[in-house]
């Protein structure tokens, strides 16, 4: 049973770490949020595998990734309204420029 899940992990895997390193490298807040969300998908890929495929199937990881959808829906609706407002008072969407609690 387990050599049918690795697959699957290992694509949730890949998507993490692809995401995770689109959001420490990039300066574009848009490519910076993308990347979270591919880091939030390669997880809830996991956490279905582990449902369906798992040693003790079960719904719990389906349910767990169907709120993570939802707050990621969430969260990128927000992000890109701020992102909209930056971008209307700063003129650009890189992060290094975004620094008004500075001044």
């Amino acid at each position: 049973m387990s050599g049918l899940i690795s697959p699957y992990l290992t694509l949730g895997a890949i998507l993490f770490c692809i995401g995770l390193y689109g959001a420490l490298s990039k300066r574009n807040a848009i490519i910076i949020l993308l990347s979270i969300e591919l880091m939030l998908n390669g997880v809830n890929l996991n956490l279905v595998a582990f449902s369906k495929l798992g040693i003790n199937p079960s719904l719990t990881g389906q349910v767990f990734s169907l709120f993570a959808i939802t707050v990621a829906a969430a969260e990128a609706a927000i992000g890109v309204a701020i992102l909209i407002m930056l971008y209307r008072n700063r003129g650009t969407s890189n992060v290094d420029e975004m620094n008004s609690m500075r001044h």
